[in-house]
């Protein structure tokens, strides 16, 4: 079927400001549910709902995070006792119903409430509707919030600044395109088709790209642990987790390969952010590469003394050392930049290399290495969050290979990862294209830019 088939006549939508189909309508949400006291109903109030409430087994939530890309997701949940259920039974949501976002990203996101258990609970940021399946196809309607236009007049009606929220008044007056019945099946029938394969090419890339960031993971842990000789003498390190490593390999604590002790940085109050000295945060030592970028820093208000305690020089390597994911503690990055002024907050863990004796590039890869990263973890404590103590950090098992030895390991990474890194941005690219025509063709049919009333699922047809 071609795709870009039109319908023979169209009216102009004010509501939706483009073209629909001339005999569609369009109908309010509060229409489509049921005529039931609960069929239109959001989440309890915070102090009815709280995380204390919460166990391990029992009715299962439906939480912000498990309502995407048009799916009841079944991921990190929680529950709530069947006696808890029944004190909230007004909140309670089954498979058929739809369950809408009340926050972005992005707003008014809806799902089917999946039918893998009886019942559900939502909590105070949902929204549940029971929709009157006399009118409208369940699966149409889910497409339906879900596209652009309706998103977009779901937004103009929130409220909100840094993250925007919709009520449930608003919702309940928000309109979606309603074509007749055949045609909200046919619509439904071929969005779920057409929008199934791009989720299949789109999880391609994404399995690719996991690949490639396991085997970027192996590539250099195997470089800084063993080296690029393969026929190289080894030695037992003398350290468990580190196993062996190249004869000629000397095996220090991170401490012996510093200039001076490690130390934590300043602290600033967020009226003094903006404007003053370059600032290295915590959020800095989140990339991929692990060397910060110098145009990716904040700027915060130092004085003379703060910026010859905390100056950050070439070289210099920070870590984490509180996270509240435990895969964060121990994280490193370098600084490669060179700059006059540049100082530290105090949530990260500042170390000076010997650069006379050591590569900072190296032993910042070797310090994100697997093995590194685990003993980080097994060293770290566990409360509210996970920290590690400088003590931990300075006692690590390090290696140093001979520094011409080092700075070829770091031209080997260097070529190696720079080719991963652009499949990787390459397979990134393919899934924005995938998502955005994803996106337009729900848009498309939902809004009637293609007459899909000649479509026949060729899955059906052999």
């Amino acid at each position: 079927m071609e795709l870009t088939k039109a319908y023979d006549h169209y009216r102009y939508s004010n509501y939706y400001r483009t073209e629909l189909p001339a005999h569609w309508v369009e109908k309010r949400l509060s229409f489509l549910a049921k005529e039931e006291r609960t069929a239109f109903v959001d989440g309890p109030f915070g102090s009815d709902l709280k995380s204390s409430d919460y166990k391990p087994s029992g009715v299962p939530l439906i939480q912000l995070n498990n309502i995407r890309d048009s799916k009841h997701l079944l991921r990190n949940m929680k529950f709530v006792t069947e006696e808890k259920k029944e004190e909230l039974c007004r909140h309670v949501a089954l498979p058929g119903d739809v369950v809408v976002a009340k926050m972005a990203e992005p707003v008014a996101r809806a799902a089917i409430v999946a039918n893998d258990y009886p019942e559900y609970v939502i909590v105070a940021d949902c929204i549940k509707m029971t929709p009157n399946l006399r009118l409208v196809d369940l699966r149409f309607l889910v497409w339906a919030i879900n596209c652009d236009v309706v998103r977009i007049n779901a937004e103009l009606v929130s409220t909100g600044t840094t993250r925007i929220r919709i009520s449930l008044g608003e919702l309940k007056k928000l309109k979606i395109p309603f074509p007749p019945s055949d045609e909200q099946k046919l619509i439904a029938n071929f969005l779920d088709h057409e929008t199934a394969k791009i989720d299949i090419l789109i999880e391609e890339q994404q399995s690719l790209i996991r690949l490639l960031k396991e085997k970027r993971q192996a590539v250099i842990s195997h470089a800084v642990t063993k080296g690029l000789n393969p026929d190289a003498p080894i030695k037992d390190s003398g350290v468990e987790w580190l196993g062996e490593v190249p004869k000629h390999w000397e095996v220090q604590r991170l401490k012996d390969l510093l200039v001076e002790p490690m130390k934590n940085g300043l602290f600033k109050k967020k009226d003094q952010f903006g404007s003053g000295s370059l600032l290295v945060n915590v959020s800095d030592l989140y990339v991929d590469e692990h060397f910060i970028e110098q145009d990716s820093l904040d700027r915060v208000q130092t004085t003379p003394e703060e910026r010859e305690v905390y100056k950050v020089d070439s070289g210099d390597i920070f870590f984490v050392r509180s996270s509240l994911k435990l895969e964060g503690i121990g994280r490193s990055a370098c600084f490669l930049s060179e700059s006059e002024d540049v100082v530290f907050e105090c949530h990260i863990v500042n170390g000076k290399p010997k650069k006379q004796s050591v590569s900072p590039k190296f032993l910042t890869r070797y310090l994100n290495s697997q093995p590194v990263s685990q003993e980080f973890i097994r060293r770290s404590k566990t409360t509210t969050m996970t920290t590690i103590d400088q003590g931990s950090l300075a006692t690590i098992s390090t290696v140093r290979p001979p520094l011409e030895e080092a700075y070829a390991i770091d031209a080997f990474l260097d070529h190696r990862l720079n080719h991963m890194n652009s499949a990787v941005t390459d397979a990134e690219r393919s899934i924005k294209l995938l998502e955005e025509r994803r996106t337009a063709l729900i848009s498309a049919a939902v809004t009637g830019k293609i007459d899909v009333r000649g479509w026949k699922n060729p899955q059906k047809q052999h």
